[in-house]
């Protein structure tokens, strides 16, 4: 439980952070094993979220502090695992800016040059969100290397099911996503009503950025344009409930549960080439199953680290 006091001061000092975040006195309020987080760390991981995530607006200060301490306790429990199996943090920097790069991009700005000015303006180091993408890049290593083989893909069924569909019409959907986890089922509709709450008061991309365990939660739960021949027979039977900006009630997935919302439609003719719309299923179905590993995963992890409040 956090303290109260603790959420008042980080409060009152968030208004004025940005100017006065030096003179803060910087105390350890967390220790993951030998990993801290301090005041400092949290009002830092304050403002990244808040000027990296364009659906933050409608979260409350609580809130924000709240998502901070969940953002950095899983960021130091991934590092904790990453230099259990390395020697150091280390990433090829071309793949690092490679991930920066789609980062600067999705917020709206054209180079680097600008989003590093952007960073400074708002006492934001481009190197705090280089280390952040070396620590994502490394557990992403070690999900792929200790889960890729248990990766099962259907490929001849994904062949037949496109052969079916080709120069058909079909429905595609704009999609976003919430997935979430509960340590016991009998509280599933606790946290389902919680989240149908927020979605009701803040909407869905913001709910999304609290709530969500997926990797799409940092761009609100978006998913993109999916085929309906690219879902489940499962996923297109709840998503076909649906009318505009409607959303799902949570569906049984590996490692937690799924709440999606249908956000557009539309008909489009199925013209495909079979061998690249092969390719891009089997891409996007194999990275869904290493994120539900990679969830599966951390959730047991955790488990077996201390975190303690100070």
């Amino acid at each position: 439980m956090i303290v109260r006091n603790l959420v008042i001061i980080i409060v009152i000092t968030f208004s004025f952070f940005q100017k006065n975040v030096l003179s803060l006195e910087n105390k350890i309020l967390f220790k993951i094993d030998n990993e801290i987080i301090t005041t400092i760390d949290i009002l830092n991981e304050i403002n990244f979220l808040t000027l990296v995530n364009k659906n933050i607006d409608k979260i409350s200060k609580d809130e924000k502090y709240q998502m901070s301490i969940n953002s950095l306790i899983k960021e130091k429990i991934k590092k904790i695992e990453v230099l259990k199996n390395y020697e150091s943090i280390q990433v090829d920097p071309a793949h690092i800016n490679k991930i920066v790069e789609s980062t600067y991009k999705r917020l709206g700005f054209d180079d680097m040059s600008s989003f590093k000015n952007y960073l400074l303006k708002n006492n934001i180091n481009i190197n705090t969100i280089k280390d952040k993408v070396a620590i994502d890049a490394l557990w992403n290593e070690i999900i792929f290397f200790k889960f890729s083989k248990k990766v099962k893909i259907d490929t001849e069924g994904l062949k037949e099911k496109i052969n079916q569909r080709k120069e058909r019409m079909i429905k595609s959907y704009l999609l976003s996503e919430i997935v979430f986890n509960v340590e016991k089922k009998i509280n599933l509709m606790s946290k389902y009503e919680a989240i149908k709450n927020d979605i009701l008061q803040k909407g869905f991309e913001s709910s999304a950025l609290l709530h969500s365990i997926s990797s799409t939660s940092d761009n609100g739960g978006e998913l993109g344009w999916i085929n309906e021949n690219s879902l489940s027979s499962k996923l297109l039977k709840e998503i076909s409930k649906l009318n505009k900006n409607e959303f799902t009630k949570p569906i049984v997935i590996p490692g937690g549960f799924l709440i999606l919302k249908l956000n557009e439609f539309k008909v489009i003719k199925n013209e495909i080439n079979l061998e690249k719309e092969l390719k891009k299923q089997i891409t996007s179905l194999t990275n869904k199953q290493l994120d539900q590993f990679s969830n599966i995963y951390f959730n047991k992890i955790k488990k077996e680290i201390q975190i303690n409040e100070i």
